[in-house]
Parts: structure tokens; C-alpha cells; sequence
């Protein structure tokens, strides 16, 4: 009898440990369990990227943001026209953004926010420190379909060609929408290393790439307007890392002009500090072999070309809409 009693206490704590250790595994940053591609096509599988989030102003899609723990989001600060939390809602587990009986979406949860932390040095002409915090108002569990990123640290190194994925549901062309049902989109992009992209830059005369920066993207396979605010991820062994947060380009996936994202590794501090206390998986990148870019000399020479970075555009519009909305519901009552 008292054998029996000592392996049934033996059995309970083996699966005790067991179901402990399967909750600690769901919890792990950057594990996709349904992303088994090497490389893929254009429409995103469901459940490729888990920590796709579709962030919402007013009822519409405005941007992109990545799901860092059960109840923060990462976006841009560019995509926040208003800190109004009331007019923010967030889609994690989305597939597509047409929702219907053929595309039901069954795998996504809709949050709202509890707060809104823009980072204090932004700057909204250059673009310089655009990162955002987003606290959902409850945590969200973690499936399959949604799941946390891990973040690049402090201490990570991005080489110049390093192969890295883009996702989002933006224009898939400058004057191009996404067509529906509007899946989620993505793409493998090269990253460009910043003495290379500076020099790419220097036509546009207003547009300066700081140590805040990493650009990636190659002609014809970029971001576009809509894909703002979501990552730049990248594989290390069994891992995927955020190494950037989408935030300029000249639209779009144009030749000599790789998108420019906020380098996540140089905010690592600043995240740490603004999650009150919230565990975040940070992750310390390396590339491999040397760095090309180390090398790199610019020929280019500044000339008049006048562009419209497409995050200045999608945030003339959403400006825009929001003015439109508000008047109309003005004018109505």
C-alpha cells in the first residue's frame, strides 16, 4: 500500500513538472511552432508569424505592431495620431482583414489598450527613436497563433546581407492595395548595412540615418504604406529576433532605396524601463563572418530628387480620415 501511495506521488510530480515545463516552453519568445519555411511565398501561412499584431485606430487598420509579452505590443511612434486609448483596439492572430464565413479569422483575440508610452526623444521629421509601447488592457494566452517575439539586445550585431522577413498587410505596390480578402503579407529582405544606406539616402536631402536605424529591403521586395510599425524579424537557430520596427522608406521596395526601421537592440533600455516590470525576452543577435559594410565608400552625391517617404504619407491620411470622421460626427449631432 505504501508503495503504491509513493509511485502515485511519483507520477503526479512527473506530470506536474511536465505540464510546468510545457507552460514554460508556450511562454518562450520567438518560437513559431507553425513556421517551418525556409523560404516562403507571399501570403503569410496562419500562425507564421505569431506576434503579428493589426493595430487599430477608430475601426481601421492603420498600422502594424508585434506582440513583445502577454500584455504589451511594439509599434512605431509615427502610427499613434492620438494617445486617446478609447480609439485603439488590437488584433493579434489575425490572418486576414476582411473577416467572413470563408476567412473567419477563428485564431484572433481583439484587446484594448490600457496605455501608450511614445518614446520622449522621437522626432516626427526625421523619424529619429520611433518606437512605442502598447499596454493591452488584460493579458492575452498564448497559442499557437499568438505568441511573443524576442527582442534584439543591446549586444546584438546585424551584418550587412543578413536575410531577415518582413511582414504586414500594407500596399503590395505604390499605387497598389493589398486585394482581398488581405492576408497577411510577407517577405525576405536583405538587411543594408548603415554606411551603405546612408549613402543610398543622400538624394532625398532630408533623410538621415542614425545609429537608431537599420535598413533592409531590395528592389521589389520591401514594405509599403500600411506595413508601418511592424518587424523586421530574423532567424537565429530555432529563434526569430526583432531587429526592426518599420518606419520610413520611399515607397516602395524602390531600386537604390532599401525601408528604414527603428534598430530594436538600440532600445533595449529604454523597453526595459517602460514595461513596468514585465519580463521581455531580450536575445543577443550575431551574425556571422565580417561585415561588408565596414568598407563600404559612398560615391553618391546629394541632388534636388524630392521624395515623399511613405510614413509621411500614410500619416497625412490617417490625419486626414480621422478629421473627416470627426467633422461628420460633428455635423450629425
Amino acid at each position: 500500500m505504501r508503495f503504491s501511495m509513493i509511485l502515485l506521488c511519483f507520477i503526479v510530480m512527473m506530470l506536474c513538472m511536465a505540464a510546468g515545463s510545457n507552460a514554460e516552453r508556450l511562454n518562450d519568445c520567438g518560437i513559431a511552432p507553425l513556421n517551418t519555411r525556409i523560404v516562403g511565398g507571399i501570403i503569410a501561412l496562419p500562425g507564421s508569424w505569431p506576434w503579428q499584431v493589426s493595430v487599430h485606430f477608430n475601426g481601421r487598420p492603420t498600422c502594424g505592431g508585434t506582440l513583445i509579452h502577454s500584455q504589451w505590443v511594439m509599434t512605431a511612434a509615427h502610427c499613434i495620431v492620438l494617445t486617446d486609448i478609447n480609439k485603439w483596439t488590437l488584433y493579434l492572430g489575425r490572418e486576414t482583414q476582411m473577416t467572413s464565413a470563408a476567412n473567419p479569422n477563428a485564431n484572433e483575440v481583439g484587446v484594448g489598450v490600457q496605455s501608450i508610452t511614445i518614446h520622449p526623444n522621437y522626432n516626427s521629421t526625421l523619424y529619429n527613436n520611433d518606437i512605442c509601447l502598447m499596454k493591452l488592457n488584460q493579458p492575452v494566452t498564448f497559442t499557437n497563433y499568438i505568441r511573443p517575439i524576442c527582442l534584439a539586445s543591446n549586444a546584438s550585431v546585424f551584418h550587412n546581407a543578413t536575410t531577415c522577413w518582413a511582414t504586414g498587410w500594407g500596399r503590395i505596390g505604390k499605387y497598389e492595395a493589398l486585394p482581398a480578402p488581405q492576408n497577411l503579407q510577407e517577405v525576405e529582405v536583405p538587411v543594408v548595412g548603415n554606411r551603405q544606406c546612408t549613402c543610398q539616402y543622400k538624394p532625398t536631402e532630408g533623410d538621415i540615418i542614425t545609429t537608431q536605424m537599420i535598413c533592409a529591403g531590395e528592389a521589389g521586395k520591401g514594405v509599403c504604406q500600411g506595413d508601418s510599425g511592424g518587424p523586421l524579424q530574423c532567424k537565429q537557430g530555432s529563434l526569430w529576433v526583432q531587429a526592426g520596427i518599420m518606419s520610413f522608406g520611399v515607397p516602395c521596395a524602390t531600386e537604390g532605396f532599401p525601408e528604414v526601421y527603428s534598430r530594436v537592440s538600440e532600445f533595449h533600455t529604454w523597453v526595459s524601463e517602460n514595461v513596468r516590470g514585465a519580463e521581455i525576452g531580450f536575445v543577443t543577435y550575431l551574425s556571422s563572418g565580417t561585415d561588408t559594410d565596414t568598407n563600404f565608400k559612398c560615391n553618391a552625391t546629394v541632388s534636388n530628387v524630392c521624395t515623399l517617404t511613405f510614413s509621411h504619407f500614410y500619416h497625412f491620411i490617417i490625419i486626414f480620415t480621422t478629421l473627416v470622421l470627426n467633422f461628420l460626427s460633428y455635423s450629425c449631432t
